[in-house]
């Protein structure tokens, strides 16, 4: 499995970061989550400088896309040359989005009239997209979904492993990058919010 992590100039570390790591802990099965920006360095909102690992165009053709959020994704949404170079296909990919990714996959039309999740700050910003905000940190429609919440990252990363791995692969990556002590808690907290979201064969 192949997926990009889509990052773009003022991108908020923990999204990108902890979402790659804790998919990338599915290496031995055959993954490779992929830093994937619109140029070849990308700048975070507080000053870290990383080089992309893929092409925004990578986006078409992996199997799964998460969008993390950033100071400036109020700039990009706005920007239609660059939403232009997003193609992105529900019927044949895993996509998610996080706090103001959420507006970006309104703008790519992927939304529609479906419930979604952002963060506190981004949240008048997609209710003026048109877009019913839950508050929840996490909801998915069929191959769709979205996150709210810095932190959640991690229920993205679980979803899509979970999806297309199985449950069980999903839990072992959560239990191993939660704190000691605590593993446990991580674990169930997780799956109760990823789990009603799932189609029962991933469920199982």
């Amino acid at each position: 499995m192949r997926i990009a992590v889509l990052t773009f100039d003022g991108f908020n570390e923990l999204d990108s970061f902890i979402a790659s790591a804790i998919l990338n802990r599915m290496k031995a099965h055959g993954w490779a989550a992929y830093i994937t920006s619109p140029t070849p360095e990308v700048t975070s909102l507080n000053g870290v400088t990383v080089q992309r690992q893929q092409p925004l165009e990578f986006a078409a053709e992996a199997d799964a896309v998460l969008i993390g959020s950033g100071s400036k994704t109020r700039q990009i949404a706005a920007d239609e040359d660059l939403l232009s170079r997003i193609v992105l296909d529900p019927s044949r990919q895993l996509i998610g989005a996080q706090c103001s990714g959420t507006l970006l996959l309104a703008r790519l039309g992927l939304i529609g009239d479906l419930p979604a999740c952002t963060d506190l700050t981004t949240r008048p910003w997609v209710v003026e997209a048109g877009v019913k905000v839950l508050d929840a940190p996490f909801v998915a429609h069929g191959n769709v979904a979205t996150a709210g919440g810095c932190l959640a990252s991690q229920y993205l990363a679980a979803w899509t492993i979970a999806r297309l791995a199985g449950l069980e692969q999903a839990q072992a990556a959560i239990h191993y990058v939660a704190p000691v002590g605590e593993k446990d808690v991580y674990v169930a907290r997780a799956l109760a919010a990823i789990t009603p979201h799932l189609p029962a064969a991933s469920a199982a």
